[in-house]
């Protein structure tokens, strides 16, 4: 893999705005473009290090000497999705090598057809599994109504929004989406929006663990709210713990989890209580964002520093997350220093990796200078980044 190729994930969402995979590519500075070599590598690089389908569907760029590669040996068909060209499957040998892996079961996506070539090629089509239109495309309509009509299945994903209120458009047509610019979509917070009930009491959980409150003064402010206790018993039940015996009290729960690790899961329950509209979406990116981080801090900083980092990446994100304004939430707790230093102006300790990870959610975001800036490699970044996504995905509230 190429010392400066550094991985970019685009969301492939469902219409209720759920993550139901990933459009992977290269990050490139504007105006530049993946070359077979880049597009090979790529495909190695996931081959290898995401296997079994862990990230849901995966859609990759290809072009048709791709078709054979040795890297589709591994790779999970059916959560596989191929990107072409129409121009890419007019030679016979192509069309060969491509219904070879619809046989095995792989997915192939025709990148802005239009509607004539949908409707006559009859030799393309069984082939095709996906039409990929970007975002405005001329014949959107056309297309959505030929492909619920087809026999054959044949979904219709739209790339490129440039706002949420273009993707709910799509959404009501029951398309599904892949969004690039998903942390950078702005969900602007109403200055006059307060926390809500829960969020106030979570964030007075959080302020208490900051201050090291005696358990039995948590068990207490645990115990005023029933749907936040159920979920921190089925947090400390559930089998990712492996405990022995049943877990029934608030005071065996937190002494369990420890103060620390509590925090950390107040965050994440804190980003879940928003009243302006849920975003499966936003809270999925915002704990890839925390997880990526700590990864990427995990030997390079104080066991006690990299366990912020999670938080850092979480919160990130709460101002569009909760809709309301982040100083808001940073009145109701206070931070510890080196976290309110990254969140507002990326600096600090913390702050560089939250801009690296930031950097990785954007095609042309400079990625390397910033991981040059923490003595980090390519490979150590985009392995912390596909091992954030696979963990991320598999959290469940």
């Amino acid at each position: 893999m190429p010392e400066n190729n550094y991985l970019v994930r685009a969301p492939l969402l469902d219409p209720k705005q759920k993550a139901v995979g990933y459009k992977l590519s290269w990050q490139k500075k504007e105006g530049e473009s993946s070359d077979e070599a880049d597009l090979r590598q790529l495909l190695a690089f996931v081959a290898e290090h995401v296997p079994g389908s862990s990230l849901g569907f995966l859609f990759l760029d290809a072009v048709p000497a791709m078709l054979s590669a040795a890297a589709l040996q591994i790779l999970p068909p059916s959560k596989t999705v191929l990107v072409l060209n129409r121009a890419d499957l007019v030679d016979e040998n192509h069309v060969a090598l491509a219904a070879a892996l619809r046989t095995r079961g792989f997915g192939l996506a025709l990148r802005d057809p239009d509607l004539a070539c949908l409707e006559q090629d009859e030799t393309l089509l069984p082939l095709v599994t996906h039409v990929m239109l970007n975002a405005g495309h001329p014949e959107q309509a056309a297309i959505v109504k030929l492909a619920k009509t087809r026999k054959a299945p044949l979904s219709v994903v739209v790339d490129g929004f440039p706002g949420w209120r273009e993707f709910d458009a799509c959404a009501l047509m029951g398309l599904n989406g892949i969004v690039g610019n998903l942390c950078f979509m702005p969900r602007k917070p109403n200055p006059d929006e307060k926390p809500s009930s829960q969020a106030i009491l979570i964030l007075q959980l959080m302020q208490l663990v900051q201050d090291n409150a005696d358990i039995r003064h948590l068990e207490k402010i645990l115990n005023l709210d029933s749907a936040i206790s159920e979920k921190l018993l089925h947090h400390m039940n559930s089998a990712r713990f492996g405990l022995d015996g049943h877990i029934e009290s608030m005071r065996q729960a937190v002494s369990m989890l420890g103060y620390k690790p509590l925090f950390r899961w107040l965050s994440l329950l804190l980003a879940m209580t928003s009243k302006s509209g849920f975003s499966p979406a936003l809270l999925q990116a915002a704990i890839v964002r925390g997880r990526f981080i700590e990864l990427l801090g995990q030997g390079l900083l104080h066991k006690s520093e990299a366990e912020n980092l999670f938080v850092v990446g979480t919160f990130s994100l709460l101002d569009q997350l909760l809709g309301i304004p982040v100083d808001e939430v940073f009145s109701q707790v206070v931070l510890p220093e080196a976290v309110a230093q990254a969140l507002r102006s990326r600096e600090g300790a913390l702050g560089p990796f939250l801009s690296l990870a930031e950097a990785c959610e954007r095609e042309d975001g400079g990625a390397a200078a910033l991981a040059d800036a923490l003595s980090m490699n390519a490979e150590r970044v985009n392995q912390a980044h596909l091992a954030a996504l696979a963990w991320a995905q598999n959290i469940k509230f």
